[in-house]
């Protein structure tokens, strides 16, 4: 959990083997505890009562009340619904997966309280998860060794939360799925391309799209508007509105593991960013509601985009936001982009470059 100083260390190691011997730990300190109030001296016999009543108070709100899954709980029911019967803004950011005709979108301000939800897209299970504190969406294949698995959150790990998996109690990372203690560290989940856009692009591109609803058990808990829209200015949570700052956002992109920095207020600006990541030409572009965010890769250097009404144009030929072609043209080929603050991108993307 994000004590002091906490998150800045490299200390998962041996986060992993304390927790891993926690009861041993608890043992031993409560038989330190009773031997010492056994030798010494007490004026009353309500001065050790209220001491031990005191200790156990502090040891109960640590060890569970405030432990990672007992504040962000899961949902109990998730309920999905089509357009038509959908209740969640549609100026609500989510994220979303599509595949073989079938779809689903996740409010933010639904995933951002869980972490993670566990659903399925047309049969496959899929783990769609969220870390406020580092502004992360990603959505995973739940399988570890060919087999599925389910999982908890236990806190955090350089702002980012961690999961642990229910059978071999491995940690794993939400912002690249990989394990990094326990029997199965350096493992990694498949990732399923997600998006992240407005819900009503979304619904423009994939009006057949489920749309998980809210939970009223679970309303108070959500993540406001201001988060998403990006003027909360909480500590951990908040945004900068200045370039490259810590709590600034970016969109990261990931070109067979090379991976590049955007700045979130230049994209605005100029809506399509035409650049390369290593020899590849490429574009990363943000539709007219200043929510959705695109990538795609180019043919050539020559090929240059415009966006006009949210449709890119190039020469005669005519694409919608997620690249599919309209007409016979052959649709662009997406690669994987990701909005983040900058010391989430920085963090886990270390030979990142900027442009």
């Amino acid at each position: 959990m994000p004590f002091p100083g906490s998150q800045m260390m490299n200390s998962i190691d041996l986060a992993y083997f304390l927790f891993s011997y926690r009861w041993i730990f608890r043992i031993g300190f409560c038989l330190l505890i009773l031997l010492t109030f056994l030798k010494a001296n007490w004026n009353s016999k309500w001065v050790p009562v209220t001491i031990i009543l005191f200790l156990s108070v502090i040891i109960y709100i640590i060890n569970f009340k405030m432990s990672a899954d007992q504040m962000f709980l899961q949902t109990d029911q998730l309920i999905m619904a089509y357009a038509g019967e959908n209740k969640v803004d549609t100026s609500r950011i989510i994220i979303g997966v599509e595949k073989n005709g079938f779809a689903n979108a996740y409010p933010v301000q639904f995933i951002g309280y869980h972490h993670q939800i566990s659903d399925s897209l047309n049969g496959e299970p899929v783990i769609v998860t969220y870390c406020t504190v580092c502004r992360t969406g990603r959505v995973y294949e739940p399988k570890v060794k060919g087999n599925y698995e389910t999982f908890r959150l236990v806190g955090m790990d350089h702002f980012n939360a961690m999961f642990e998996d229910e059978k071999t109690k491995s940690w794993w990372r939400q912002v690249n799925g990989e394990a990094v203690a326990g029997e199965l560290k350096g493992e990694h989940l498949p990732e399923i391309f997600s998006y992240q856009t407005s819900l009503g692009d979304w619904l423009h591109l994939f009006p057949y799209s489920l749309i998980m609803q809210p939970n009223e058990k679970d309303s108070g808990n959500y993540v406001s508007e201001n988060y998403e829209t990006g003027i909360s200015r909480s500590s951990l949570t908040g945004t900068d509105s200045l370039s490259w700052k810590d709590k600034s956002w970016v969109v990261g992109v990931n070109l067979n593991h090379h991976t590049k920095a955007y700045d979130w207020n230049k994209l605005i600006t100029q809506r399509i960013i035409h650049d390369k990541i290593k020899d590849t030409p490429i574009m990363v572009l943000v539709a007219s509601d200043n929510k959705s965010f695109f990538a795609f890769k180019r043919k050539s250097s020559d090929e240059h985009f415009t966006l006009k009404n949210d449709t890119l144009l190039l020469n005669n030929q005519q694409y919608e936001l997620n690249g599919r072609a309209i007409g016979t043209f052959v649709s662009l080929k997406r690669i994987p982009a990701y909005q983040e603050f900058w010391h989430s991108w920085r963090t886990f993307n270390p030979d990142t470059k900027v442009y």
